[in-house]
């Protein structure tokens, strides 16, 4: 084989697809460019309206002359029926003979020596006169098929999964492209694709950077690495640096990135790099040089985007992609000439949930009999994060062909099913590590607080309702916003906080881990274990808050009235929740609540001993409380709540509460007393929020106002 250059050095495509359409098109060779795409070969497949038995159309010729560096010939048993295809394979030699083309036969199903011998399926004769079939072409036809069948191919006879496997492997060994690894099954990259395919596509797009955002195994790098698989070919040079934010840290560690991009875009080894500056400096001038494609992964900071490519403009035609944990990441690009696109990774839908899962479990995408429910429902508690799902489902790894064990392994997945339902575990450590990172990089303790806080206490509550509680002591309403930034926590349309479950469950395992005795952590919310540790006056001084819901502990557990004194060690206790407990004993224990919600408290009105000066938020929803009257002025509280509260007459001194936001009065259907008395003289009413409409400015009560029975909603 002569061994030149190829007339069009920036070939399209890496691999050309040979075959005949009626005995593979829809199975093995699907499934064969299918795999190549995945592995990151670009490769061309004629279209499904090309007329069979037509000679090649112009199209398909410039691809197999002009662009692509291999082919792929599967030779099946009515190959040499198509002229069409006969026609492909001559050409696809001629290119093979004249340039550095790589050729790889297949024989699907059939004996190589038919094809060199020309017989049964693969004898070829010369007919009637106006046929294609004449001599010449005859004899050109069977000459290609004898030298074909003396290459060195793949015969497939078993699995074709392992033959497809040993295809890519070949092409990837003989082209040697430099391609980056990507999981072997991908779930809807088409679709997901098609906005950053036309971005590089754009040459005149006003931005030049791409940053791709999610959480943590969102599939952001899987992403990137199958756009720069699909796309280096089309530019002059191109890298993809790994892992970024793992480099941070060490000098030494960013330097050798930097040698590796300057490397990878002039095409060459570059001299050792002193220093991170002076490597910055060298990858601005060979920005300068080229059209270039670099994916820059996890990147956490606007510094380590200066880090690799400094500051100055590049080659107009260039393209760079991040990913990131981040979402505000425009900010970064404030100060520069660059503009950046933001994208945010979109998580798999059920059906592709359901798919990826089985992949991994079944070795199909569609799950076996008698698991069907089952995966359903493990898909769906993955919330459609990739990697959650491959870890999961090759952890529960079934046997198809194993009916014997399979009612075991049925056993096995629901105990999994509970497991993870009960969240009392350590739930896969390999996904809590990758989400771990998310929250190990918070840039500071209070940050980290409130997102414990907000894992166990305040998910699907209002975004402006926990800012306020959590504000005064963890700063929450900067710290919400950057929880938010960097995808751990997301806000709902209706302005509910929102966190993905394995998130949830990654939070809550980091307290657990705090002890093995609950009562010295710092937050318990586990129903049985608060009760245990109320019921012995168990508390610490750790505790920072508590939830008992009487409603979900252990059946048969006979619930006796707590006693204060139980809460009186817990000198740090801000967050108390309590849900149809009953307490007695003195109420002077918690002078630094700031949140104490006691749904269906047992008390006609709110104990005077109670300490309320630090409290931002009191919330006795579904109570039989009949009035509310601060004895003190509160400057702190901020949230009143008394839905459901039908025994409520009367709300009184409401000018003792000058900072007073909220007030929620909903379904409180016997409410006849609002007190406003001096409320307009120490702030405006305009600031308040009330449910239900129970009072508006000039509404003409008197010192303590009287209204109709509020209607229900």
């Amino acid at each position: 084989m002569t061994s030149s250059s190829s007339p069009n050095n920036s070939n399209r495509f890496d691999v050309f697809l040979s075959f005949r359409g009626e005995d593979t098109r829809h199975t093995f060779t699907d499934h064969l460019y299918a795999a190549l795409r995945q592995a990151g070969f670009s490769t061309f497949r004629d279209s499904d309206d090309i007329s069979k038995g037509h000679l090649l159309e112009p199209e398909i010729t410039k691809a197999i002359i002009d662009q692509s560096k291999a082919s792929i010939v599967v030779l099946s048993t009515n190959y040499a029926t198509s002229t069409r295809c006969l026609e492909e394979l001559v050409l696809i030699l001629e290119q093979r003979r004249k340039f550095d083309h790589f050729v790889l036969p297949v024989f699907y199903r059939i004996d190589p020596s038919d094809v060199r011998n020309q017989k049964h399926s693969f004898a070829v004769e010369v007919e009637d006169e106006g046929s294609k079939w004449t001599e010449g072409n005859v004899n050109r036809w069977k000459a290609a098929l004898t030298k074909v069948s003396n290459l060195s191919g793949i015969t497939i006879k078993g699995s074709e999964t392992d033959c497809i496997t040993k295809i890519v492997d070949t092409i990837d060994s003989e082209l040697d492209v430099k391609l980056v690894s990507t999981p072997a099954h991908l779930m809807g990259m088409d679709i997901r694709t098609e906005y950053i395919n036309s971005w590089l596509k754009n040459e005149q797009s006003d931005a030049q950077i791409l940053a791709i955002c999610g959480m943590g195994g969102s599939g952001k790098t899987t992403l990137a690495k199958y756009i720069y698989n699909s796309h280096k070919q089309n530019f002059e040079s191109s890298s993809f640096l790994e892992e970024i934010g793992k480099h941070n840290e060490q000098s030494y560690s960013l330097i050798a990135l930097q040698e590796q991009l300057v490397t990878d875009i002039l095409g060459e080894k570059t001299e050792r790099i002193p220093g991170v500056s002076e490597g910055t400096a060298k990858i601005e001038k060979a920005l300068q040089l080229k059209r270039v494609l670099i994916v820059l992964d996890d990147i956490n900071d606007k510094d380590e985007i200066s880090t690799f490519l400094g500051t100055e403009a590049f080659h107009t035609q260039s393209k760079i992609i991040i990913t990131t944990r981040l979402l505000d990441v425009n900010a970064w690009f404030g100060s520069l000439s660059w503009r950046c696109h933001v994208h945010e990774v979109e998580l798999l839908n059920d059906d592709e949930s359901l798919k990826l899962l089985s992949w991994h479990a079944f070795g199909s995408n569609i799950p076996i009999e008698g698991f069907e429910d089952l995966t359903f429902e493990l898909a769906r508690y993955c919330g459609g994060n990739p990697l959650a799902i491959e870890v999961l489902g090759s952890s529960l790894f079934v046997n198809a062909e194993d009916s014997e064990k399979r009612n075991s392994m049925i056993e096995i997945w629901r105990s999994k099913l509970n497991f993870l339902n009960s969240q009392k575990g350590d739930l896969y450590s390999n996904i809590q590590c990758i989400l771990h990172n998310s929250f190990d990089s918070l840039p500071c303790t209070s940050y980290k607080e409130l997102f414990l806080h907000i894992a166990i206490f305040f998910v699907g509550e209002d975004e402006d309702y926990v800012g306020n509680i959590l504000e005064h002591d963890w700063h929450a309403k900067a710290g919400i916003k950057t929880l938010i930034s960097r995808c751990l926590l997301t806000v709902s349309r209706s302005k509910k906080l929102m966190m993905h479950q394995l998130l949830q469950d990654m939070g809550r395992n980091i307290v657990r881990e705090e002890s093995k005795d609950a009562a010295k952590r710092t937050r318990v919310w586990f129903s049985d274990e608060a009760y245990r540790l109320l019921r012995k006056g168990n508390g610490s001084e750790t505790i920072e808050g508590l939830a008992l819901d009487a409603r979900k502990l252990k059946k048969g557990t006979k619930l006796v009235t707590i006693k204060t004194s139980s809460l009186a060690r817990m000198e740090k206790l801000k967050l108390l929740q309590l849900k149809f407990v009953r307490v007695s004993g003195s109420y002077n224990n918690f002078p630094g609540l700031r949140w104490l919600c006691w749904h269906g408290c047992h008390l006609e009105i709110i104990p005077s001993g109670l300490w309320m000066n630090s409290l931002v938020a009191i919330d006795m929803s579904y109570g039989i409380i009949k009035k509310f009257e601060p004895p003190m002025v509160l400057n702190s509280l901020k949230i009143l709540n008394f839905e459901s509260c039908h025994n409520l007459v009367s709300v009184c001194n409401l000018h003792r509460t000058p900072n007073l936001k909220t007030l929620i009065l909903r379904e409180c259907i016997n409410l006849t007393h609002l007190c406003k008395s001096h409320y307009t003289k120490t702030h405006s009413w305009s600031r308040l929020s009330i449910s239900d409409e129970v009072c508006r400015p000039g509404s003409g009560y008197g010192q303590c106002g009287r209204r109709p029975r509020a209607s229900r909603k």
